[in-house]
Order: C-alpha cells, then sequence, then structure tokens
C-alpha cells in the first residue's frame, strides 16, 4: 500500500511496533493528527471472545462528548413527540419518515424510537440495518424515555459493538481535545466495554489488543497490562 508523505513523517511520531503507555499513546495520537481538520480519535478493541457464540453490544456516555454535533431521527407519537423536540431532537415523526427513509433520505446520524413505534421502524431493517442505524433496547435507542434517549446522544453518548471477526470499534472524541479529556472518554469506553464481559464464548483475555488513532493516522498500540489493569477495577 502506498501512503502520503504526511503519513510516513508520522510513522517517525508514532513507532506502531511499539505499545504504549495510555498517556504516550495519547500525546502520540495528538501529534500524528497533522491533517487539515479537526481529526477523530478512534479506538479498536481486538476482543478474544468466539464471535459465532457471543455478541459484545453497549453503550457508553463519554464524559467530554465526541465533538461531534449528531443528528437524531426520533419515531413517536402523542406527548411523545413534544417530549422528543424539548430534547433537541432534529426530526420527530413517524410513517412520513420512514417513507421519506424509503426514497433513499438519510439525513440523520441515530434513530430513536418507542417501542409502539418500532412496528413502522423495523419494516426499514433492510436498509437501516447494514448502515448500523437500527435502533435496539440494548443500546437505549428504542425506549419510552425518548427525551433522555435524545439528551444523552447529544451529550455523547456512543455505541460498540463487535463484528464478525470479534473487532469493535468506536470514536472517542476529537485530536483538538486536551489529553486529559482524551484519557477520560478512553478510560470511560474501556470500563463499559468491560461490564459487558461474557461468562462464556471467550478465548483467552477479553481484551486482547487495543489500538488508537486519528482520522488518517496510524494505529498505536496500547500496553495491554495497563487496559486490564482498567477492566479490571469493573469486576
Amino acid at each position: 500500500m502506498t501512503h502520503s508523505k504526511r503519513y510516513k513523517e508520522t510513522l517517525l511520531v508514532t513507532n506502531v511496533k511499539q505499545t504504549c503507555s495510555i498517556d504516550d499513546a495519547i500525546e502520540k495520537l495528538k501529534a500524528s493528527g497533522t491533517a487539515g481538520f479537526d481529526e477523530t480519535a478512534e479506538v479498536v478493541f481486538n476482543l478474544g471472545i468466539k464471535p459465532n457464540q457471543v455478541s459484545i453490544r453497549g453503550t457508553c456516555s463519554l464524559p467530554h462528548g465526541t465533538g461531534k454535533t449528531l443528528r437524531i431521527l426520533v419515531f413517536a407519537k402523542g406527548e411523545d413527540v413534544t417530549e422528543a423536540e424539548q430534547a433537541g431532537a432534529d426530526y420527530v415523526g413517524g410513517e412520513d419518515f420512514a417513507a421519506k427513509i424509503r426514497e433513499g433520505w438519510l439525513e440523520f446520524d441515530k434513530i430513536v424510537a418507542t417501542p409502539e413505534m418500532m412496528s413502522v421502524v423495523g419494516k426499514l431493517g433492510k436498509i437501516l440495518g447494514p448502515r448500523g442505524l437500527m435502533p435496539s433496547p440494548k443500546t437505549g435507542t428504542v425506549t419510552a424515555n425518548v427525551g433522555e434517549a435524545v439528551r444523552d446522544l447529544k451529550k455523547g453518548m456512543v455505541e460498540f459493538r463487535n463484528d464478525r471477526h470479534g473487532v469493535a470499534h468506536c470514536i472517542f472524541g476529537k485530536v483538538s481535545f486536551e489529553a486529559s479529556a482524551l484519557k477520560e472518554n478512553l478510560i470511560a469506553l474501556v470500563e463499559s466495554l468491560a461490564e459487558q464481559r461474557p461468562e462464556e464464548g471467550l478465548k483467552g483475555r477479553y481484551i486482547n489488543k487495543t489500538a488508537i488513532a486519528s482520522t488518517m493516522g496510524p494505529g498505536i498500540v496500547l500496553d495491554p497490562e495497563e487496559i486490564a489493569m482498567v477492566t479490571e477495577r469493573t469486576d
């Protein structure tokens, strides 16, 4: 693979073959975020699970938010419409928005739905599912408390789930964040992931490998022992 000159320069800073403490890794992440925009801080967890037996899925309210402004669509009716609007939802409706989605409209980042509206949202599964937009009770996006769900998402709640290879991806802020804020967000995410540790379906260490990166930067591998210490605090 051919990399840009800027990418090669960041390799001199990060040394991708070396594991780092969380503090050093975040310092290198910030140093590697040299693109002409505020890059997103991303983390990848390689989980020691058997994906064909267990699925890891959950949410985390990042203490310092994501740095992104989410566009939230709420499927609701009756008094829940007013509650969602007052909480800051960008779009609120029912069949009208379902019809727009079927026509190709996808100008939103998250969907929240009341349980009674899932009969409408469920029919959009083939469109929303592959894009990771289908709401779920496990992530708090199918709920009778739509106002609370919208406020949590606006404040910086993120969702994580493993793919078929046992890998989970998530964002935890922006490169422009203070290092201390990125660290607190990352630790909160690791702790939330640790809380989803299954009783069965494991193969070795639960979190085998953790790497962080800016949007355009190389991966920086974190010290597995330090990550293990964080997860042990949740046991």
